[in-house]
């Protein structure tokens, strides 16, 4: 799956504090994310989810169980905005409510949803469609920061009823009882955590009606924004993914989205990226579908991607995923 959702650098932020203490140099966690450590300064920076993906996956292979740790520190002020606006909203329910209608300003890789069963709330988290190698962290990630975004709005602990979750218990199992102080159950249908329905209707302690109004035109702002970058990315990587044969080159593709290649740059680096990185990019997803189909010989791929030499495939392939076409394959 191409990964062309922009999402913020909170997360890529707190994997660096996580791992301070354990002399384990930022240069390596950020390595193959096209991220610098001089991007995490930039308030307005933005990347897509495919490159905090990959400094989440270098940090999971450093610590299986960093998820927990890092859902536990993602408290609602992170969000920005969006952290406000729920902050000020009259209830739980209502806080809930407007959080599920921005998952790009929330950030979250699932589809969201408060499920009333007839004798408690679940609030879910399932349709989890990225790295599979990544499922268990993410679906770690996302509910444990979900718990601390209640328990924030709350001003106290939300009481849980019970918890599952879609992948298989872990080793380190012991460890969500930080979090989730109830039954746990795994290999279930969906990530989720129950509580009594009436938490939905609890007052929050911060709420203010003119501050919740004000928040929630910036964040319906912010959204449209946000979307709209997404949709512009996603339009110049369907481009790219159309000519991989033949990539149009900078100047070419500027062309193509109407503007100057200057501007086509510009726009580019304030996402993170540029030309060639999402074209080496589309080129190792385009590359690794083709080897598994197990059809085509290495050099008609190396062809199909645009390469004058099956050399310069083998190569860049090589820098992509660190084994040769060839025993990617095998």
């Amino acid at each position: 799956m191409l990964h062309s959702h922009l999402t913020t650098l909170n997360a890529v932020s707190l994997v660096l504090q996580a791992f301070k203490d354990d002399d384990v140099d930022a240069a390596a966690l950020l390595d193959g994310s096209g991220i610098s450590p001089a991007d995490l300064g930039r308030a307005d920076s933005r990347i897509t989810t495919r490159q905090e993906l990959l400094v989440c996956a270098n940090a999971v292979a450093r610590r299986r169980e960093v998820g927990l740790e890092l859902g536990r520190r993602m408290h609602v002020s992170c969000y920005g905005m969006l952290g406000y606006a729920l902050l000020s909203s009259a209830t739980l329910g209502d806080a809930l409510r407007l959080a599920m209608q921005y998952p790009a300003l929330l950030g979250t890789l699932f589809q969201l949803r408060l499920i009333d069963d007839g004798e408690r709330i679940w609030f879910s988290a399932s349709n989890y469609r990225e790295a599979p190698h990544l499922a268990a962290f993410n679906a770690e990630f996302c509910l444990t920061s979900l718990k601390v975004i209640c328990d924030d709005l709350l001003g106290q602990s939300l009481p849980l009823l019970a918890s599952r979750f879609v992948h298989t218990a872990p080793d380190y199992q012991a460890l969500y009882a930080e979090t989730f102080n109830c039954p746990l159950h795994f290999e279930a249908s969906d990530n989720a955590f129950a509580f009594e329905r009436r938490w939905l209707d609890m007052p929050l302690p911060l709420a203010d009606q003119i501050t919740h109004r004000a928040m929630s035109e910036r964040c319906r702002r912010q959204n449209l924004e946000f979307t709209g970058r997404q949709a512009w990315l996603g339009r110049i990587r369907q481009l790219l993914l159309d000519q991989l044969d033949a990539a149009p080159g900078l100047e070419g593709l500027a062309k193509q989205m109407n503007c100057s290649s200057r501007t086509l740059r510009r726009h580019l680096q304030e996402l993170g990226s540029s030309y060639q990185q999402l074209l080496d990019e589309l080129r190792f997803e385009r590359a690794k579908q083709l080897l598994a189909e197990d059809q085509l010989p290495i050099y008609q791929i190396a062809e199909a991607l645009g390469f004058s030499e099956t050399a310069s495939f083998r190569h860049a392939f090589l820098r992509w995923s660190g084994v040769a076409p060839s025993h990617f394959r095998a």
